[in-house]
């Protein structure tokens, strides 16, 4: 079901619709190094794929997960030997680069200043993070989004009318809500869930299954008929089947997150564990503690913030197996820490206003005022210094004055913020 052109591809319109950015840059022909950044299953291979297809130019293809430095530069110097002249580059896709480690990444530099390569990265990961900055900075960076329901809607469509097994099966889909949820938004999910409720189904059938959902029948013979209640069980009867190409690995990140959220240390270091047992990359977790600290404990508990940054660097320096009690400590401890999330609603909260009131001048009182026309003009007049005040405080406004007095912190339900 991968799609071959621009024409067929589902989702990003924002970069591949009429007249967007990578459109444009496919049309003409000429393409920069770029990396792709979104979640699983949105569509970032087959996206470089197309491109490849489109104009017609050698494409190689490197997974981060099973290539080292010595693969990068023999791919490297394969494209060298097709470039001649005033030739187009070719393109190198590499998928999930922010596994490639300090020193593959290096080997990719050269080749991307000659342009010996066009280099297309993939990547579920922040590349501001993951990506070296001399690489990331020969690179554009386009966001992927999650596929919407009207996507999810079509992918299912197709493929029960242009799968070469689906097409000659008697399919009837009643009901996609349960669908549409397992995948997340992710294609290939949805792909491999109706994939496998509907060969579960087929099996059910010839079986005689006790436990699952029978099948539907109408008058000529037996359909399958797709429900919500029949996508639930069948796609919780076959987990390991549905994962098989570890997407999980996202609804445990989610759940290990909510666990530490709703206070729950069990839940948490169950999760945790998942993870490790999995190969999770210890320092994404860690990553993810220092977000959670902030976000859902913040102000409620400010050395939370100070405790995960220090399992960062402690994993970070002493590695695994023994980082796996670190990362249990401060999973515990967070879990454990009273919670609040007013830090996180009040960036977003001024965010918003910043956008929808623009560039409101400063205060006159509150700007410096370094030349005498200044002085003359009335920067810094009548700004109040708060130390030559009882308590170090005294009464003044900060905000624009389009804006004075709007709230954006809320102190959370908890004694050290109403203190």
């Amino acid at each position: 079901m991968r799609p071959t052109t621009l024409n067929d591809y589902i989702g990003q319109k924002h970069l591949v619709g009429e007249g967007a950015v990578l459109r444009r840059m496919i049309e003409s022909g000429n393409i920069s190094s770029f990396i792709l950044w979104g979640p699983p299953g949105v569509g970032k291979t087959t996206l470089a794929q197309i491109i490849a297809n489109k104009l017609k130019r050698p494409f190689y293809s490197l997974s981060a997960v099973n290539s080292g430095v010595k693969d990068v530069r023999e791919t490297i110097e394969s494209a060298k030997k097709q470039k001649f002249f005033s030739s187009p580059s070719p393109v190198l896709f590499i998928d999930e680069i922010h596994r490639f480690s300090k020193s593959q990444q290096d080997s990719l530099l050269a080749a991307v200043e000659q342009g010996l390569v066009a280099l297309i990265g993939a990547t579920t990961e922040n590349p501001s993070f993951e990506v070296i900055s001399p690489l990331l900075s020969r690179c554009q960076v386009y966001t992927l989004k999650s596929l919407d329901k009207t996507d999810l809607l079509q992918i299912i469509d197709l493929a029960l009318k242009k799968d070469h097994i689906l097409k000659k099966l008697p399919i009837i889909v009643e009901e996609t809500d349960a669908l549409l949820r397992v995948s997340g938004g992710d294609a290939r999910k949805l792909l491999n869930a109706l994939e496998l409720v509907i060969m579960a189904e087929e099996r059910g059938q010839a079986e005689g299954w006790g436990q699952a959902p029978p099948l539907q029948r109408d008058g000529e013979g037996s359909q399958i008929v797709i429900t919500d209640a029949i996508t639930l069980n069948r796609v919780q009867q076959n987990i390991a089947l549905y994962d098989k190409n570890g997407e999980m690995h996202y609804d445990i990140i989610s759940a290990f997150i909510k666990s530490v959220r709703g206070s729950d240390p069990n839940a948490a270091v169950y999760y945790l564990a998942r993870m490790i047992e999995g190969g999770e990359d210890p320092l994404f977790i860690a990553r993810r503690l220092i977000i959670l600290a902030s976000e859902d404990i913040g102000l409620a508990n400010p050395n939370a913030l100070l405790l995960a940054q220090s399992c960062f660097q402690a994993v970070h320096s002493i590695g695994m197996p023994e980082g796996r009690i670190i990362l249990s400590h401060v999973t515990i401890y967070l879990a454990n820490s009273p919670k609040s999330n007013s830090a996180y609603l009040a960036i977003d909260k001024a965010i918003a206003s910043v956008r929808e009131t623009g560039n409101l001048p400063v205060p006159l009182h509150l700007r410096n005022a370094p030349t005498k026309l200044m002085k003359e003009l009335g920067y810094s007049k009548d700004y109040k210094y708060a130390h030559n005040y009882p308590g170090n405080w005294v009464e003044q406004e900060y905000l624009p004055s389009e804006i004075a007095g709007t709230i954006f912190y809320t102190p959370g339900e908890n004694p050290r913020e109403k203190k």
